[in-house]
């Protein structure tokens, strides 16, 4: 499904040049929920886009569902992202001004092409599957509301959608929940965790917080100064390994960036609750 061999990755020109991914190794065979985690720097997001052909390493090998992503010219990489990557950033890259369940059409340019999108000249098969998938992320009441009217977590589930419009064999999410509060941090997680159990589809995402990575993933990768430090199982990423991660001393702590449900307040606990048991009643 993906293979990154010894891929490199350096910014900047000269004196400056600054290398960011140095000889990355890593394999996906079956469909997996994978976390890439390690602080800021650490190349999460520059793997992240090298893999999805939104950027060019410098050396190694990337293949994906039997591409070679570096071999691949504009047009190929285009395609990529179209019809087998589907990509989730953290500033949700919706149109503000446009409905939602436009935004979530918009996953399917690949198939009806630019003229479609601008007369929102769209298959009746295609907004009845639209809808579909907002309805199973919670949120088809919200259809034909503009996106800008949208909560944060709502957006970022708006975002999943477009992306499952195009049916995709693997999503990357890129900082998913890092502008959302803990209770939409909660419902986001919940819905790609969903999406890869029912679906069988492999999800990447690279999160900032361990917790999360513990409960919503099944391997976590940890990333230090452009290497890959921590490959293994959530349950063998304790605050030990946390520690050689992020190059932290004893005095390190996670619970502040926790997302865990018992961290919040008795009502944000029952919000969180309330959400996650309406997304599962819409499955």
């Amino acid at each position: 499904m993906l293979t990154v061999e010894r891929v490199t990755k350096s910014w900047g020109q000269g004196e400056g040049r600054q290398q960011v991914l140095r000889g990355v190794d890593l394999t996906l065979g079956a469909a997996q929920s994978l976390a890439l985690t390690g602080e800021s720097g650490s190349g999460k997001s520059t793997l992240l886009h090298l893999i999805a052909g939104l950027d060019h390493a410098d050396s190694g090998t990337i293949t994906v569902a039997g591409q070679t992503v570096m071999a691949l010219d504009d047009g190929g990489r285009a395609a990529l992202r179209r019809n087998t990557v589907g990509v989730i950033f953290q500033q949700f890259n919706l149109v503000p001004r446009l409905d939602v369940v436009s935004n979530v059409l918009h996953g399917t340019l690949n198939r009806t092409g630019t003229l479609a999108s601008l007369f929102n000249l769209y298959p009746t098969a295609d907004i009845h599957r639209a809808i579909d998938i907002l309805d199973r992320l919670g949120i088809a009441e919200h259809a034909p509301k503009r996106a800008e009217a949208l909560s944060g977590g709502q957006q970022q589930r708006v975002a999943i959608a477009r992306a499952l419009m195009q049916d995709p064999k693997i999503i990357l999410a890129d900082e998913p929940i890092a502008s959302l509060d803990p209770m939409n941090a909660q419902v986001v997680m919940q819905s790609l965790r969903r999406i890869h159990e029912e679906d069988g589809r492999t999800v990447i995402a690279n999160l900032h917080t361990l917790d999360t990575a513990r409960r919503y993933c099944d391997r976590v990768i940890g990333m230090r100064d452009g290497r890959v430090v921590f490959d293994g199982k959530p349950e063998q990423l304790t605050t030990g390994a946390a520690r050689d991660i992020y190059g932290a001393d004893h005095s390190f702590s996670e619970a502040a960036t926790s997302t865990e449900i018992e961290r919040l307040d008795a009502s944000a606990r029952e919000e969180v609750q309330r959400l996650m048991q309406d997304a599962e009643a819409t499955a």
